[in-house]
């Protein structure tokens, strides 16, 4: 009697997960701790079509087991290599995040017919006498409103056009 995989496979798709466990117990001869149902109907699917068309050939078993052999395989995971940190210039902060220049430097961002000076300090940005946390924070006291302070002075920082 010759099976017929189509309906094989769309019966496949209609049990439950435990049931399609139990189905791969039966067709492959062990049991399985795999709970993913695609994965289960596909490997159950290709071995009724083995059994019933016939497995790889003995010759291409050999040719398989060959390139196996061949190929490198890798037996451990890599090593984690130390990541360099760069050395920073004597006297000279480091910058409280890697988009930001060095404290000390003004940002200059024209809007609304002014130029907005910004100070880079070591611990927030210097606008009109007091000192803010974030670049965001000077942005909606310029603006009135909430935005990203990187990208609204990002014309400073990176020579781009950005902010509103």
């Amino acid at each position: 009697m010759e099976l017929d995989i189509g309906l094989e496979v769309a019966a496949l798709r209609r049990l439950t997960t435990a049931q399609l466990r139990r189905r791969f117990a039966e067709v492959f001869g062990e049991a399985t701790a795999v709970n993913n149902k695609p994965w289960l109907i596909k490997r159950i699917a290709w071995r009724l079509q083995a059994l019933a068309e016939g497995d790889l050939s003995e010759r291409a078993r050999r040719r398989a087991a060959e390139l196996a052999n061949d190929a490198d395989l890798r037996l451990n995971p890599p090593r984690d290599k130390p990541v360099p940190v760069p050395l920073e210039p004597a006297g000279v902060p480091a910058p409280s995040h890697r988009r930001l220049p060095p404290p000390g430097t003004v940002l200059v961002r024209p809007y609304k017919g002014e130029h907005i000076q910004v100070q880079v300090l070591a611990d927030g940005f210097a606008f009109n006498g007091a000192v803010y946390a974030s670049l965001s924070a000077v942005a909606r006291a310029v603006t009135g409103t909430h935005c990203n302070g990187f990208h609204f002075f990002c014309k400073a920082l990176c020579g781009q056009g950005g902010g509103r």
